[in-house]
């Protein structure tokens, strides 16, 4: 069975949503950031970092009693790649893969992580969701691409990695749009409160 860590991208600032940290808004009862681990956790991903920033301290305490590692980026800053490699750097280098989520998408369905688990086919793939021919997240991403990822910088996550690798990626297709849905702003949030995310 291929070990594969998952990292929760939970260091930003929030802006478009200031002066709230979105990642600690209650969705479904509990803060953003705890409903998007947790789920991570219960696919039977592990381990699971989190990788804080802005607001570190308030972040960890929301993640109090999971099982997960909390490692702070001190250059967050600077760009997403910057909590990437963080993540990478906490996870071992003889995993076959990480699994790279999005600390401010919570309607992450286990399934779709399942699916993702069960289409990988070693270090040298990439998983990504797929639904209504349209990439989502959270990404499955094999060892083989680790070095590259730590190469990048500013703020670009590991998308342009797809672009360099274009026969890479294993299309996986799941019957929900789950994986496009991310909370940038208040509207954002609205929309996800509307379709009963915080049920």
């Amino acid at each position: 069975m291929s070990e594969i860590a998952g990292i929760v991208l939970a260091a930003g600032r929030s802006a478009r949503m200031a002066p709230r940290n979105k990642l600690l808004m209650p969705i479904g009862g509990m803060p953003m950031i705890r409903r998007v681990t947790a789920s991570v956790l219960e696919s039977g991903v592990s381990p699971v970092v989190v990788v804080t920033g802005y607001e570190a301290d308030r972040i960890v305490e929301a993640l109090n009693g999971l099982d997960v590692t909390s490692v702070t980026n001190p250059s967050y800053a600077d760009g997403i790649s910057t909590s990437l490699k963080a993540g990478l750097e906490t996870v071992s280098p003889t995993a076959d893969g990480v699994l790279i989520c999005l600390g401010d998408m919570p309607e992450i369905e286990i399934p779709v992580i399942h699916a993702l688990l069960a289409a990988f086919t070693g270090p040298d793939a990439i998983c990504v969701p797929v639904h209504r021919g349209r990439r989502g997240n959270p990404v499955l991403w094999g060892r083989k691409y680790f070095a590259e990822m730590m190469a990048l910088t500013g703020d670009a996550g590991a998308k342009p990695l797809m672009a360099r690798h274009t026969n890479s990626p294993i299309g996986v297709e799941v019957a929900t749009d789950s994986i496009f849905e991310d909370v940038d702003s208040p509207a954002d949030l609205a929309r996800l409160k509307q379709r009963g995310a915080n049920r």
